[in-house]
């Protein structure tokens, strides 16, 4: 990129309001979006580093269509730039996000409400399902990949296994076996750029040492401050702690976590209820920005619950922004720390093998989210038959009847998401009659 197609900073202030007003759709529209507006509208970064840049994304843990818009502003403005179009993606979401968590908060309860987010949870179901299907068909390219996939669902679903577990373990067999049977995962190292002026790798370790220091202390700032003033025994510790936990083993996007989080969230910490978090996802699916931002829902709620010494309503104000600064300072951190290093970070085969392998696993992580919002959304006892199944007696033909309209507009007659979850919120309503 010549200097005449560096942007001015205020041109890239306005073109990232957009892109963050505008991000619906998941990562695939968000990169989607971005590849327009950024590559082909006004040519800003050539289609090579852009797609680079986006593997790069995809190896790291975190939101990878967020990180790619924080790598197009540090491409071009450096920090400043970096943390703007970061921010910028973020923020709309956010906003919207905080403000439809308190009218949750303040609603629950009215039977309108609960009818309301009788048809969004339906409708989750579907779309969970429509990512798996969409994922997978990108994802299992081999039949290696398929087995990976299904150890990963099984382990998840069936043995209990830890994610972090799960995920650390696809990634060491990744590298192992791209070692020597690399066409079993279909990874392979990039191919060597055009070298170009780069930095000493010794300047480049001495800058990117000084970075992960500043941003380790940025991201652990508010956890040092509520350690001081409220004890690591208090809610919002937890809270901080959990969520800083998940922005380390968010590989694969937000699907790949959210029965992770799910789990926790109702059966360890129990901060809400099975039916609570799938209403979080529908909202989250109905905001601009990444899907990880349900966080924020479970966070407000998780502090809203447990507000003392403070009013539920700056409880859940406080939990909401801890949360979402501990899922994202990551985020930059791991942007601004391995960026100057994109170019080395392609070329090394064991890195692709793993993500590689990471990736079919998140297929399975996907496919064990889908299998468990179908047992909290369709059964009143998910777990109340025999041999630990759901009671048949349980089921609620009402949200049956409305995951399988969803899943009709979203297969059989291409509308999208928002749609589904308007055309299903009516639906709940009108159910809730009969």
């Amino acid at each position: 990129m010549t200097d005449s197609q560096t942007p001015t900073f205020s041109n890239l202030l306005r073109v990232f309001t957009r892109v963050g007003l505008l991000s619906f759709g998941g990562p695939a529209g968000q990169i989607a979006l971005m590849h327009r507006e950024i590559v082909e509208e006004r040519d800003w970064v050539e289609e090579g580093a852009y797609l680079r840049a986006l593997n790069l994304c995809h190896l790291l843990p975190g939101p990878e269509a967020q990180q790619l818009a924080t790598w197009i502003g540090w491409r071009m403005h450096g920090v400043k730039g970096g943390l703007a179009a970061g921010l910028l993606f973020v923020v709309p979401g956010a906003a919207v996000m905080l403000g439809l968590s308190l009218l949750y908060a303040m609603a629950a309860g009215l039977t309108w409400f609960a009818a309301l987010f009788l048809g969004i949870k339906a409708a989750v179901l579907a779309v969970v399902v429509q990512a798996l299907l969409r994922v997978g068909k990108r994802a299992l390219g081999t039949q290696f990949k398929l087995v990976l996939a299904a150890l990963a669902f099984l382990a998840l679903s069936f043995v209990h296994a830890p994610f972090p577990l799960v995920i650390l373990t696809a990634g060491l067999i990744g590298a192992v076996v791209g070692r020597s049977r690399p066409e079993w995962l279909g990874a392979h190292a990039a191919a060597a750029s055009t070298p170009q002026s780069q930095p000493s790798k010794r300047r480049l370790a001495a800058g990117t040492l000084a970075t992960v220091l500043v941003w380790l202390a940025i991201w652990a700032a508010p956890m040092a401050l509520i350690a001081a003033t409220l004890g690591t025994g208090h809610a919002l510790w937890q809270i901080g702690a959990f969520f800083s936990k998940l922005a380390v083993v968010t590989f694969g996007g937000a699907y790949a976590v959210l029965a992770y989080m799910a789990q926790a969230s109702v059966d360890h910490y129990h901060w809400l209820a099975a039916r609570e978090m799938a209403d979080g996802l529908g909202l989250a699916e109905t905001t601009p920005g990444p899907l990880i931002m349900v966080t924020q829902f479970v966070g407000f709620l998780a502090a809203w619950r447990s507000a003392a010494p403070f009013t539920p309503l700056v409880a859940g104000l406080l939990g909401a922004g801890l949360t979402t600064w501990v899922t994202f300072a990551p985020c930059f951190l791991w942007i601004f720390a391995c960026a100057p290093w994109m170019d080395r970070l392609e070329r090394v085969p064991a890195l692709q093998s793993a993500l590689a392998a990471i990736t079919a696993a998140v297929v399975g992580v996907i496919a064990n989210l889908a299998l468990w919002f179908a047992l909290h959304v369709l059964f009143l006892r998910p777990e109340g038959g025999p041999w630990g199944l759901p009671d048949p007696v349980s089921l609620d033909w009402r949200a049956a009847l409305i995951a399988v309209l969803a899943a009709m507009l979203l297969f059989r007659f291409k509308r999208g998401v928002i749609t589904a979850l308007g055309v299903s919120a009516l639906a709940g309503l009108l159910l809730s009659q009969v």
